[in-house]
């Protein structure tokens, strides 16, 4: 399955897991590189020597191609970088930030980089910043999102109409169908998150991982745009927030509601009811925990499957 994502990567398959906050780390990552995809490492939730604790692990594990994501709007984030470069990480995503940030310092150290954005606006800024690929991620995504609200099966064709790097189409992805459909619309690659939270490598609290499996349609808003737009599965947080709204709210009084390390508490720690519990629109559509290979094949044969079945029409 070769194409623009799998020599950019040097991969087997056009399939990047995404570096989600809590729940990739390095047996995800190597688990997913091993299986012929891209694995990422999610910095977002590691201090720096964590890190670099996880890259060595990764190492390790694979000798595969693997990444970090590093979404911006976290601390230490020169800190993450600088032990990426030192330890020879040859793929970055970056994301949640302004990609002329870290794109040049990046590159001049023969790291590949890819941003991540949600409008065709974003996409273009970050082609002239020079990155290699964009993830172009839709409404339907969980954790962090755009306040466009634009939807994958919409933002795709229209970001592939202007850009002249490689695509990867992100949110609402967790099926080979979905994958197909996806470049069907123009994307070079897709960035799976939710299906991988549902994963035995997940590092994610077991608890948080069945809530998912368990998660129906309409399970999942959209809220907190004010701080950074997220998507999370409704519970007893989620419902303080909305009551929160109701009392028209400044910015401060929703961060002090917020607190601190909410999402830890929900997808690390397993707290169901106070945390903070980001998963895509597609849980919907999961339905059981397996082994990240698996979930990979899932995907590859899919896929195959599907496009056999397209050609009769």
């Amino acid at each position: 399955m070769k194409n623009r994502i799998t020599e950019l990567f040097n991969i087997q398959y056009p399939i990047i897991q995404a570096g989600m906050i809590w729940n990739s780390g390095w047996r995800l990552a190597s688990a997913v590189s091993n299986s012929g995809g891209l694995g990422l490492l999610g910095a977002g939730s590691m201090y720096p020597e964590i890190l670099r604790e996880h890259i060595l692990k990764c190492k390790n594990a694979t000798d595969k191609p693997f990444g970090v994501n590093v979404p911006m709007l976290y601390p230490e984030i020169d800190k993450l970088i600088n032990i990426t470069i030192e330890e020879g990480v040859k793929i970055v995503f970056t994301s949640a930030g302004n990609p002329k940030t870290y794109t040049s310092l990046l590159k001049e150290n023969g790291i590949t980089v890819v941003h991540v954005v949600s409008s065709v606006k974003f996409a273009l800024k970050a082609q002239e910043a020079g990155v290699d690929a964009v993830v172009a991620e839709g409404f339907e995504a969980g954790g962090h999102n755009g306040r466009e609200e634009t939807t994958t099966f919409t933002l795709i064709p229209m970001v592939k109409e202007q850009l002249d790097i490689p695509l990867i189409a992100a949110g609402g992805i967790a099926t080979g169908r979905g994958m197909l459909a996806a470049m069907v619309l123009g994307a070079d690659g897709v960035q799976v998150g939710s299906r991988f939270v549902a994963s035995n490598e997940s590092s994610s609290h077991h608890a948080f991982k069945q809530m998912v499996v368990e998660a129906k349609e309409g399970d999942t808003h959209l809220t907190l745009k004010e701080l950074a737009p997220v998507r999370m599965l409704k519970n007893k947080f989620f419902e303080s927030v909305v009551q929160l709204y109701s009392t028209n709210p400044s910015k401060d009084d929703l961060i002090k509601h917020l607190g601190r390390a909410r999402a830890k508490r929900g997808m690390f720690e397993g707290d169901l009811e106070e945390g903070e519990l980001e998963i895509g629109q597609i849980a919907g559509l999961i339905n059981d925990i397996k082994p990240a290979a698996e979930i990979v094949k899932d995907l590859v044969e899919e896929f195959e499957n599907a496009k056999k079945e397209a050609v009769k029409f």
